[in-house]
């Protein structure tokens, strides 16, 4: 039995582990990655949709623009028939919904790890894992049926909803099932839809259909009438006439590459970190497609907690173990709401009474007569609305997401592919920091305001969160 030694071993080459992967390899930290899938073998998921603030967190690694030619982007969509949700109101240069397949975020999160050093063992399986006060130890299977031993620094479980990594720390994952027999496939079209982005329901019937920019859409259908188990065969017939039920057409659907019938959990794990050991993703949380946040909220877990676990390898956090900590009362209450309202909005779709028929409608109404209230929802599916507590000692603005201001130097995200903490400030200025910031003064990127009436001083987190400011 070998024993390989690595700062931290990321488990699962999913969006979430390979953005943290790519993360702490850029930052010169030494990682190693664990897929039990051999490379290359086809992964046609669930998620299709790219949301504003994760594109944010792309562009703060030079891909969102790559990533925005390989789909097509949506700035408004329809829901119930009767709800308008205009996406270009959004405060954010990407101030839509970017529909594209998930192995194309994939393939650009993998270049990017692999450009960066990232240690790749793929057909490999962790089979258990212990830890002491110094860092954890993952027994593994390699491809060929050797066993093996990674001892890391840190672990990461990012292995989604069946996730070994929690298993293997004791943590339960209370939930419930919410929904089961959705169908989903990706096909052709022969007639193209009025609305570029669809969501209808009939009572016992739902449906939404998405284009992804090339010829392909992404349908999803569910219908009372056919609770079967997820190993019952579907097949095209099967979605045309859910389509059919819930949106009226079909639309000549034609030549399916791909048709999957799935459940959906409402599920969260009561720790994120368990000593040495974290949990990312969908092995942290998991809730219904509805909204599209399962990718995005993940893919923010790992923007989270790259720069922290970052700060400790390089014995940058005056507090290692606050600093940790932070990932789970950061994230977690993060979870806890992407649960709330992917629940309602898949439970105002599944309804079929006349009372729940009717709170659907009075909330459409509401949403389109409101605009501030409409606005609100939208920058929460977003993730532009998602905040932290002020940092301690601090208040507001710490804690919030920090818009792309142009500057000096060039665009704030552009700096921020850096991997750094960005301080920002008047010409000739130079502030003190506060005890509270983890970073020392030699790993800032500096920058200044182009108006000299702006006198504030602000410290941005690489997850593009402001961390201080001072006016």
């Amino acid at each position: 039995m070998s024993t390989t030694d690595t700062d931290v071993l990321v488990i699962g080459a999913g969006p979430t582990g390979l953005l943290l992967a790519g993360d702490l390899a850029t930052a010169g930290i030494d990682v190693t990655l664990v897929e039990r899938r051999p490379h290359g073998l086809g992964n046609m998921t669930r998620a299709f949709g790219v949301h504003a603030r994760t594109l944010e967190q792309l562009d703060a690694r030079g891909l969102a623009d790559e990533l925005l030619a390989t789909g097509t982007t949506l700035t408004t969509a329809r829901l119930f028939g009767r709800l308008d949700l205009d996406m270009t109101r959004l405060p954010t240069r990407f101030n839509h919904l970017l529909v594209t397949p998930q192995y194309e975020v994939e393939r650009l999160l993998e270049r990017r790890a692999v450009a960066a050093g990232v240690t790749f063992r793929y057909g490999t399986e962790l089979r258990g894992l212990r830890q002491d006060a110094d860092g954890a130890t993952a027994e593994l299977t390699d491809a060929d049926g050797t066993p093996l031993t990674l001892r890391a620094r840190h672990l990461v479980g990012a292995d989604g909803v069946r996730s070994s990594v929690r298993t293997a720390l004791g943590l339960p994952f209370p939930g419930r099932s919410v929904i089961r027999s959705i169908v989903l496939a990706d096909v052709r079209l022969a007639e193209e839809p009025a609305d570029s982005f669809s969501v209808s329901g009939s009572g016992d019937t739902f449906a939404f259909l998405a284009p992804f920019g090339d010829g392909w859409y992404r349908v999803m259908g569910w219908t009372r009438t056919r609770q079967v188990a997820d190993s019952e065969p579907v097949d095209l017939d099967e979605v045309r006439e859910i389509a059919r039920l819930a949106l009226g057409t079909d639309y000549g659907m034609h030549d399916a590459r791909w048709i999957s019938r799935f459940h959906s959990d409402e599920r969260q794990a009561p720790a994120y970190r368990v000593g040495r050991a974290f949990l990312a993703g969908d092995a942290a949380h998991v809730h219904s497609p509805a909204g599209g946040q399962g990718m995005n909220t993940g893919l923010q877990d790992a923007a989270n907690l790259s720069w922290r676990l970052t700060a400790v390898l390089r014995g940058e956090a005056p507090d290692p173990e606050a600093l940790l900590d932070g990932y789970q009362s950061e994230r977690h209450p993060v979870g806890a709401m992407v649960l709330r309202s992917s629940g309602t909005i898949v439970r105002l779709a599944m309804a079929h009474t006349p009372l729940t028929r009717a709170a659907r409608s009075l909330a459409a109404r509401f949403l389109n007569a409101v605009p501030p209230a409409s606005a609100r929802a939208m920058s929460m599916i977003s993730g532009l609305g998602v905040c932290y507590a002020p940092a301690p000692g601090t208040g507001r603005p710490s804690g919030r997401r920090a818009p792309d201001v142009h500057l000096r130097e060039g665009r704030l995200y552009e700096l921020l592919r850096r991997g750094e903490f960005v301080l920002i400030a008047p010409e000739g200025a130079a502030p003190t920091l506060p005890a509270t910031a983890p970073v020392t003064p030699k790993h800032l990127v500096r920058a200044t305001w182009p108006d000299h009436s702006k006198k504030a001083a602000v410290l941005v987190r690489p997850d593009g969160y402001v961390h201080w400011a001072r006016h």
